[in-house]
């Protein structure tokens, strides 16, 4: 199994296709798997770079604080490993928070960011978050914290049933203090005065229920150039409710970035 550990951590790591380097940062409660039809469509055209951020999934969990830096540094290490220099990045949620700060920092290494239910300021429900995971415990809390992720309609459906109740899957293997430890690295960096500094062109996607729409509005207006995109129907982690559509205003921006090839690669 692929592992990079460049910062002292083994981060886990599935790269699937050949071409320019698409690396997908995951949400707080998944894991990479949270790109499955991503990984899946985009391989047939770029280089994808699935990671399970630190605490969940393969990568190693550490219960001592770190900060979002040190989970910025996580993906750093990955294209590292790789010898990745340029790449697109996207990322969901506090991997979306990931994301804003690479940028932000490598303008020279990314060509292209796409943000998904994120904004660049702290989320909400930190402190509720973290009591859930840390004394409610991971086995009751987790699959109530992936259905609020979601819009209803999907949540409650056959699909999105079935895909929730694959992400508990490791709940044995999880951590509920490693997990609150990444709620309190996101919640403790604001990037919203940086914004304006942002260099990389920027697509910001938010489910048209997801509660951080009017983060994710605020983030795309600051940015120079960003485009801002609701997908209807969906919540937080709109795409894997929509992919089919998600897909689709990805591959706009890109093409608009000229980014995306014009045929799969070979």
């Amino acid at each position: 199994m692929p592992y990079s550990t460049s910062n002292g951590l083994k981060i886990y790591y599935e790269v699937a296709g050949e071409g320019m380097p698409f690396i997908m940062v995951h949400a707080n409660p998944f894991d990479h798997n949270l790109w499955m039809y991503q990984i899946a469509h985009f391989s047939t055209h770029f280089k994808v770079v699935a990671i399970d951020i630190r605490g969940y999934g393969r990568s190693d969990k550490p219960e001592t604080p770190f900060t979002l830096k040190d989970m910025a540094d996580d993906v750093l290490g990955v294209c590292r490993e790789l010898h990745i220099s340029e790449a697109i990045l996207g990322g969901v949620s506090v991997g979306s928070g990931m994301a804003i700060l690479l940028g932000l920092d490598h303008p020279e290494l990314f060509k292209a960011i796409i943000l998904v239910g994120g904004s660049s300021g702290p989320g909400g429900s930190i402190d509720e978050r973290i009591h859930g995971y840390t004394q409610v415990g991971i086995e009751k809390y987790h699959i109530q914290h992936l259905r609020e992720l979601v819009a209803p309609d999907f949540a409650n459906s056959k699909l999105g049933k079935y895909l929730l109740n694959t992400f508990v899957e490791r709940d044995p293997t999880l951590s509920g203090e490693s997990i609150g430890q990444i709620f309190r690295a996101r919640g403790g960096l604001d990037m919203t005065p940086r914004l304006a500094t942002m260099k990389v062109p920027t697509l910001v996607v938010n489910g048209e229920y997801d509660n951080s729409l009017a983060g994710g509005k605020k983030t795309a207006s600051l940015i120079p150039g960003a485009v801002h995109r609701v997908l209807p129907k969906t919540g937080h982690a709109c795409n894997i409710e929509d992919p089919a559509t998600f897909d689709d205003f990805v591959i706009e921006f890109l093409r608009a970035n000229k980014l995306m090839p014009s045929a799969p690669s070979s």
